[in-house]
């Protein structure tokens, strides 16, 4: 079966740094558990500019933060500092309420640098909506990878290929960043639920379709092939979707209206905890 959605990315400038909002989407606003997928960059900052993403309040969600290039500061309502750089996770599990701020590292920031990744939020299922908030980190050598057969990629969530991310997640889903050869063949068989592949670089086919750079190709039903047809750099994700649906609102997530606006008149109440050596923060 051909590609059963092409869903292209609508550039956001977040003040001078230029993101690619693939979902939510007009067409689909999930895949599998995934609600929110944005590519970052590319873009190269100058020596004494970088990404300043003041305090803010998630509920409902975990997010994930995966580089290419480039680093992120990352604080939280719960006392976590820790920068993140290529090929490590930030998994932070927003459930009851959590509160974070990015921002470019200080050495980054002051060298100039190259800014390149994506950033990716899961909705928790409604059984872990309202758990208590937490936060894990996982360096690159702890994360899983497969090379064979001209195919290298990260499982960055979930099981893949006889490889099972240490990441924490209950509910079914795959993720992981995909590394190909030309000519090399990849099998997304249908039994691990939703799968999209979004094209970072490179020329490819799923299905026998052509993929297009900057798009998330949805699979159909059946069992799909991904096939390189010169080097490619890609992300697959995906998983079992939910039965019911969620609602987002700004950078909150619920299948519960009235929890959301519950979390809008807390924020806005100065309810939300704060995030130590933080003083900013993001109005409503």
């Amino acid at each position: 079966m051909p590609i059963a959605q092409s869903i292209a990315g609508r550039s956001r400038d977040l003040g001078g740094f230029s993101v690619a909002r693939v979902l939510p989407a007009p067409e689909r606003r999930t895949l599998g558990p995934f609600v929110f997928f944005d590519e970052m960059g590319p873009a190269d900052f100058p020596p004494g500019a970088g990404i300043d993403v003041r305090p803010h309040p998630h509920i409902g969600l975990a997010t994930i933060t995966w580089l290419f290039a480039g680093a992120l500061g990352h604080r939280d309502s719960l006392g976590t500092v820790i920068d993140i750089h290529p090929g490590a996770v930030n998994w932070m599990t927003a459930g009851r309420g959590i509160v974070h701020s990015e921002r470019t590292p200080p050495a980054e920031r002051a060298a100039g640098h190259h800014m390149h990744g994506i950033q990716a939020w899961v909705a928790l299922p409604v059984s872990h909506a309202q758990c208590d908030p937490a936060f894990a980190h996982f360096p690159a050598k702890a994360m899983p990878r497969l090379s064979r057969d001209g195919v290298d990629a990260v499982v960055i969530a979930g099981s893949l290929w006889g490889l099972t991310s240490p990441v924490q997640f209950p509910h079914p889903i795959i993720y992981a960043e995909l590394r190909m050869a030309a000519g090399a063949r990849l099998a997304l068989p249908a039994d691990w639920g939703d799968r999209g592949v979004y094209l970072v670089a490179g020329d490819g086919r799923l299905d026998g379709e052509a993929l297009t750079r900057g798009a998330l190709a949805v699979a159909g039903d059946a069992d799909a092939e991904l096939v390189a047809q010169t080097p490619l750099h890609a992300m697959l994700l995906g998983g079992a979707p939910y039965p019911e649906p969620r609602h987002i609102e700004w950078n909150l997530v619920s299948h519960d209206p009235a929890r959301i606006a519950q979390a809008v008149a807390d924020w806005r109440a100065g309810n939300f905890p704060p995030v130590p050596g933080e003083t900013e923060f993001i109005p409503y």
